[in-house]
C-alpha cells in the first residue's frame, strides 16, 4: 500500500519506466552468482533468471537502488522539515523601549523621566 508513494520516481526500476535520474540505468540486474543453481547453469543475463535456476546470489544492484532511493527520499524529507521549520519560526519581537538614560555630568543610569540625578544631584532635562 505504501509502495506506489514511497518510489521515487526519477529513480524507478519497473520495465516500463527506468530512472530518469541516472539516465535510464537499473541497477536491479547487477548480482555476482555465489553458488549455480541446480535447475539450469550460468552465466544468467538477469537476476530472475539467476533465481529461476536457483543460484544463490549476491544482489548489488538491488542494494545500489536501495541506498540511492533512501538518500534521494532523505533529501526531500529534509528539504520539506526544513521549509515548514522556516515557515513555523515565530519572528523576533521588536526591542523594548529604552527605560533609562545617561546623566550628561556623571554618566550614570538614570530613569527616563528623572529630572534630577540621584548619584551627583545635577538638574538634567526629562525625557
Amino acid at each position: 500500500m505504501v509502495d506506489p508513494f514511497r518510489t521515487f520516481p526519477l529513480l524507478e526500476t519497473q520495465e516500463k519506466r527506468k530512472g530518469l535520474l541516472l539516465g535510464h540505468i537499473d541497477f536491479a540486474n547487477i548480482f555476482t552468482v555465489l553458488r549455480e543453481g541446480g535447475k539450469a547453469a550460468g552465466p544468467h543475463g538477469a537476476l530472475a533468471a539467476a533465481k529461476a535456476a536457483g543460484a544463490v546470489t549476491v544482489n548489488w544492484g538491488v542494494f545500489v537502488n536501495t541506498i540511492i532511493n533512501f538518500v534521494l527520499e532523505a533529501f526531500a524529507v529534509f528539504i520539506i522539515v526544513k521549509g515548514v521549520n522556516r515557515a513555523r519560526r515565530e519572528k523576533a519581537p521588536a526591542p523594548a523601549e529604552p527605560s533609562t538614560k545617561e546623566c550628561p555630568y556623571c554618566i550614570s543610569a538614570i530613569p527616563i523621566k528623572a529630572t534630577r540625578c540621584p548619584h551627583c544631584t545635577s538638574d538634567v532635562l526629562a525625557g
